[in-house]
């Protein structure tokens, strides 16, 4: 499906997640730079990268392409027209609900981000997730906007979710004054307490080395280290073999369990690695 995950070497040092959606006509592999530059600083975070469902746009004359939703336009008008946005929030709300689920990671521990059309899904997915204690470390918005604002209303208890808008004043696409707006409609007619943007003289749409150092700032604040939120792990000798073989090649075990048959030695491997964190 796409999704590249970047984490620590032992899985059971994570205590935090980080979920970049990239934007219109990317994939997951676009952001695995600024995942693995963010992950030195914060080596206890897990970052998963989705890629969008390839589907047409009518914005690009109808061409198909990865797109978490169609576009029909960049004005306001056309911006209510988002066709496909709710399966994809619903992805991402899989991705958090399974990672809350199977390691037990509360949501306060959780950030969605994403630039553009990605940085537009997590806004619209983060603020509205199903109830209070859903509630997110954190938001971030690179470059992104409100989408379908009229169908946007905050759960409940979210509010005072902090949310880091970036933004390029110099953006030909989605323009800075329509940052300006979703921050203005999200705070007014949605109730958010905490929405800082934060604008770049000059800087296009795309990401700059000072947006990401102020991200990795954001990040810091809102997911400090706590070992007391470290993940709990399935006990390998409970794991099917499936289970196992998917754990094993999650940690980056795949060539050493080259000929192993035997269920007891996939168990073995997986256990030697978690006990001493070696790869």
């Amino acid at each position: 499906d796409g999704t590249i995950t970047v984490g620590p070497a032992n899985e059971a040092d994570q205590s935090a997640l980080v979920v970049i959606c990239h934007g219109l006509g990317d994939s997951s592999e676009g952001f695995t730079d600024v995942a693995e530059h963010l992950a030195k600083s914060l080596p206890y975070a897990k970052f998963i990268l989705p890629t969008a469902p390839t589907q047409p746009v009518t914005m690009n004359m109808g061409m198909p392409m990865p797109s978490w939703y169609d576009i029909v336009g960049l004005d306001e008008r056309s911006n209510e027209h988002c066709r496909g946005i709710d399966a994809s929030v619903e992805t991402v709300r899989s991705i958090l609900r399974t990672e809350h689920e199977s390691t037990g990671l509360p949501y306060g521990r959780m950030v969605l981000a994403g630039f553009s059309q990605g940085g537009a899904l997590s806004l619209f997915t983060g603020m509205q997730l199903p109830d209070a204690e859903n509630k997110l470390a954190g938001i971030v918005v690179m470059s992104g906007y409100l989408p379908a604002a009229k169908q946007f209303k905050i759960t409940e208890g979210l509010e005072s979710t902090p949310i880091l808008h970036c933004h390029g004043e110099a953006d030909p696409m989605v323009q800075f004054s329509m940052a300006k707006k979703s921050r203005q409609h999200v705070v007014e007619e949605g109730g958010a307490k905490d929405y800082t943007i934060k604008g770049y003289a000059g800087l296009p749409h795309s990401v700059s080395p000072e947006e990401i150092a102020d991200v990795m700032e954001f990040l810091a604040r809102v997911l400090p280290p706590d070992e007391s939120c470290k993940i709990t792990l399935k006990d390998p000798a409970s794991m099917s073999v499936k289970e196992l073989r998917a754990a094993i090649r999650k940690a980056g075990l795949g060539s050493r369990a080259v000929g192993l048959m035997e269920k007891g030695e996939f168990v073995q491997l997986l256990k030697e690695h978690r006990e001493g964190g070696k790869s």
